[in-house]
């Protein structure tokens, strides 16, 4: 039984086209129109070919013909070319516009699968509004009107006259409450009745 190596893939079974019509079928760069018809007379050379069915070469020649390189080709002032790439027809305007119409379509579908595969970008998070801080201006201190006290004298006090007695660094503040010759009882705004001599309050 005879062994044949038949081209299933299609970029394999292009490959061999490009290989045996090259003049007809052109790897890279810009395309020509090929005739009405080619795929008969390619059906027709390739009949003793074992490499390649009618069925896969079918294929090939739809991938070939649709693909953009070969839709951009498809324009205004092209003319068709035959297996050895010789000119033999001139293209038809409808022809011309469906390869427009079929171009721009695959594109557009090409641009919405790859968006479709596009790892979608997370959301930006809106960080809520804050409101403006506003700055507390702080109380400027208050200072303490400075009095300046002076000893008393004995003669200068009464009972029930408010009184500072010296008591320390600070004056505590009081009431007298008695007047017994050289001392004087008062009682201090903390509760406490002491007796203190006259040089001892201040006024």
């Amino acid at each position: 039984m005879e062994s044949t190596d038949k081209l299933t893939d299609t970029n394999a079974i292009l490959a061999y086209l490009y290989e045996t019509f090259p003049l007809c079928f052109i790897a890279e760069g810009e395309t020509k129109p090929l005739k009405i018809g080619l795929f008969q007379d390619l059906a027709e050379r390739l009949a003793d070919d074992s490499k390649v069915s009618k069925t896969q070469l079918r294929v090939a020649l739809r991938r070939y013909t649709s693909s953009w390189r070969y839709l951009k080709g498809v324009k205004a002032g092209a003319k068709r070319i035959d297996l050895e790439g010789n000119e033999c027809a001139e293209l038809e305007q409808e022809h011309i516009d469906h390869a427009i119409l079929t171009l721009k379509e695959s594109q557009e579908k090409a641009k919405a699968k790859r968006q479709a595969l596009a790892p979608k970008k997370p959301a930006k998070k809106v960080a809520p509004k804050r409101a403006p801080v506003v700055k507390k201006e702080r109380p400027a201190a208050v200072v303490a009107p400075v009095i300046k006290l002076v000893p008393a004298k004995l003669e200068d006090l009464k009972q029930k006259q408010r009184v500072n007695v010296k008591l320390g660094a600070t004056p505590v503040p009081g009431v007298v409450t008695d007047i017994n010759k050289e001392d004087v009882l008062v009682q201090l705004d903390t509760g406490l009745s002491i007796k203190v001599r006259a040089e001892h309050i201040l006024l």
